[in-house]
C-alpha cells in the first residue's frame, strides 16, 4: 500500500543537492543482538496485586490492571531496568490449588514460570495475610532450587508494616512491606531483586542469536494461542474456547525449521479502539505495540468462516505499523472445496490492497502445514531488509515513466526527476518531482516497482517531494507597476 503522507518525507524540495545524504540511503540500523537476561517470577494467588506491583517495578504501566480478579491469564514477560542492571519480570496469573477449567490452565502458566525463573517473588495480601493458598504455594517454593523473595503488598503506611509479621510462619524468610499502589518499599524490594538474580540466567537459548521478531495477531478465538502452543510444542500460552482468553502479549522463543524466533501472542481485538474499554482498551493498546516492537507480523484468520471487518482492521493495522505481513489461514482441516472456492472469492474482493502479502493455510489443532510459517517468514523479512541502489532504481523508473508519464494535474504534466529508496523496514520510496503525483499513479509505481523487485510481504511506501518554484517572488514582483 502507498502512503500518500509520510511524515517527514512528503513535503518540497529545492534542488537534488540537497539530497546527498538520502541519495546514500537513510537505512535503519540493525538492533543490537539481545543479550540474556536472569528472570524474575511474580507470582501469588488472585488480586493480591501482582499486576500493579509488577507495574511498580517496572517503572511504567505495562501490565493490564483492573479492579477485578483474574485479569492477567498468561505468563508475561516485561524488560525491568534497575541500578544499571536489567532483568526480565514475568507476570503470571493467579495460582490456585485444586483450579478447575480456565483457571487450571492459568495456574499452570504460574507454576511453569517457577519452574523456569531465575528468581520468584511470591507476592501475599498484607492486609489479609497467609491462606490456605500461600501456604500451598511456600511448599511448592520452599522444595525449588531458586531463590524467593516474599513481599507483602498493599501496605501503604508504617501500621499496616507492623501487621505482617505472621508470614514469617510460610518458611521464606523475612515478609518485605511493599505497596505496588503507591510505590511504598519498592526500592528496598528491587534491591533484594537484584541481590537474589544471578547474572546469567539458567537458560539463555537462544539468547545470543538475536531472534527476528514476529507478532501474532488476529481477532479472538481465530487460534493464536494453539497455534503458539503448536509451534512450541507446550502449552505456553492458555487456551479455552471462550473468546478472549488472551489479555497481555505472550512472548515465546520457538525453534522452527532450524531457526530460533521471538514469537509474541496477542490478544484478539474484537472492537474499534473507541468503543472499547477497561481490560479490552488497554490489551488493544499492548497488541498495537507488540506489532510496532515486532518485524513481521502474522495475521491469523479462520478459513472456514467468511472473512470479516475485524479481520480487515488487523491486517490495516499491520500495514500502517509498515511490518512485514504474512495471513494465515487457521482451521483448514475444517475448509471443505466449496468453502475453498468461496474464500478465493473474498480474498480477490477483499484483500486486493494486500495482494503482496505472504499466504500459508495450517491447522493450529492438527499441525498441519505449520512448518510452512518460517519459509514465509524468511521471505517477507528478506524483503523489508531489501533496498534497491539508487542508479538501478533510477535507470527502472526512467524508462518506465517514459512509457507511462503522470497525468497531468492542473493543465500541468508532472515530472518525476530523481528517486531514491531512503530506508528499508519498510522500504520506503521517495519521488522528487516537480508536481504532485495523484494516488493512482502511486498505486501504478508501486504495482510495477513490485514485478521488477519482488518485496513479497512487505509493504512499500512512496513519498513524493514536489519540487519549490524559485520564481514565485519573481513573479509577485513584476505584477506590481
Amino acid at each position: 500500500m502507498t502512503d500518500e503522507s509520510l511524515e517527514g518525507l512528503d513535503g518540497t524540495w529545492s534542488d537534488e543537492s540537497e539530497w546527498d545524504e538520502v541519495d546514500q540511503g537513510v537505512l535503519l540500523d540493525d538492533e543490537e543482538a539481545p543479550r540474556p537476561q536472569p528472570v524474575l517470577a511474580v507470582v501469588g494467588r488472585p488480586n493480591v496485586g501482582k499486576s500493579t506491583l509488577v507495574n511498580r517495578l517496572l517503572g511504567r504501566r505495562e501490565a493490564v490492571v483492573q479492579d477485578q480478579p483474574g485479569v492477567t491469564r498468561d505468563r508475561v514477560s516485561y524488560d525491568a531496568l534497575w541500578n544499571g542492571r536489567r532483568f526480565t519480570v514475568v507476570d503470571t496469573g493467579g495460582w490456585e490449588p485444586d483450579a478447575k477449567g480456565l483457571q487450571a490452565s492459568v495456574a499452570s502458566q504460574a507454576e511453569m514460570a517457577m519452574r523456569t525463573a531465575d528468581a520468584v517473588l511470591l507476592v501475599v495480601d498484607g492486609k489479609v495475610g497467609a491462606t490456605g493458598t500461600e501456604e500451598a504455594v511456600a511448599r511448592v517454593l520452599r522444595r525449588s532450587k531458586c531463590p524467593v523473595l516474599l513481599v507483602a503488598n498493599k501496605v501503604d503506611d508504617q501500621r499496616g508494616a507492623g501487621d505482617i509479621h505472621d508470614l514469617w510462619s510460610l518458611g521464606l524468610g523475612e515478609p518485605m512491606p511493599m505497596s505496588g499502589l503507591h510505590g511504598r518499599g519498592s526500592g528496598d524490594v528491587l534491591d533484594r531483586v537484584l541481590e537474589a538474580l544471578p547474572e546469567t540466567p539458567r537458560d539463555s537459548f537462544g539468547a545470543s542469536s538475536g531472534p527476528r521478531k514476529v507478532a501474532l495477531v488476529g481477532k479472538p478465538n481465530v487460534g493464536k494461542s494453539s497455534l503458539l502452543n503448536q509451534l512450541t510444542g507446550e502449552d505456553r500460552s492458555v487456551v479455552h474456547d471462550v473468546a478472549g482468553t488472551t489479555v497481555d502479549p505472550v512472548d515465546s522463543l520457538v525453534e522452527l525449521d532450524n531457526q530460533v524466533w521471538r514469537f509474541v501472542d496477542t490478544a484478539g481485538m474484537r472492537k474499534r479502539v473507541n468503543t472499547a474499554s477497561g481490560t479490552e482498551y488497554y490489551a488493544w493498546l499492548r497488541t498495537k505495540a507488540a506489532i510496532e516492537a515486532a518485524e513481521v507480523a502474522i495475521v491469523l484468520i479462520d478459513g472456514s468462516e467468511p472473512i470479516t471487518e475485524q479481520d480487515l482492521r488487523v491486517i490495516t493495522m499491520v500495514v500502517e505499523a509498515g511490518r512485514a505481513l504474512v495471513i494465515a489461514y487457521n482451521k483448514w482441516d475444517l475448509v471443505d472445496d466449496d468453502r475453498r472456492r468461496q474464500l478465493e472469492k473474498e480474498i480477490d474482493r477483499d484483500l486486493i490492497r494486500v495482494r503482496w502479502a505472504e499466504r500459508v493455510n495450517v491447522s493450529a489443532r492438527t499441525g498441519r502445514s505449520v512448518a510452512k510459517l518460517a519459509p514465509t517468514l524468511r521471505t517477507a523479512l528478506e524483503s523489508w531488509d531489501t533496498r534497491v541502489p539508487t542508479g538501478r532504481l533510477n535507470g527502472w523508473l526512467n524508462e518506465l515513466v517514459a512509457a507511462y508519464p503522470p497525468p497531468a494535474r492542473g493543465g500541468r504534466q508532472p515530472k518525476i526527476k530523481f528517486a531514491t529508496q531512503a530506508q528499508s523496514r519498510p522500504p520506503t520510496l521517495v519521488l522528487f518531482t516537480t508536481g504532485f503525483l495523484e494516488a493512482g499513479y502511486r498505486r501504478f509505481l508501486e504495482r510495477k516497482f513490485r514485478e521488477t523487485f519482488g518485496f513479497t510481504g512487505s509493504p512499500v511506501r512512496i513519498s513524493v517531494r514536489v519540487r519549490e518554484r524559485n520564481d514565485k517572488s519573481k513573479g509577485k514582483g513584476k505584477g506590481r507597476r
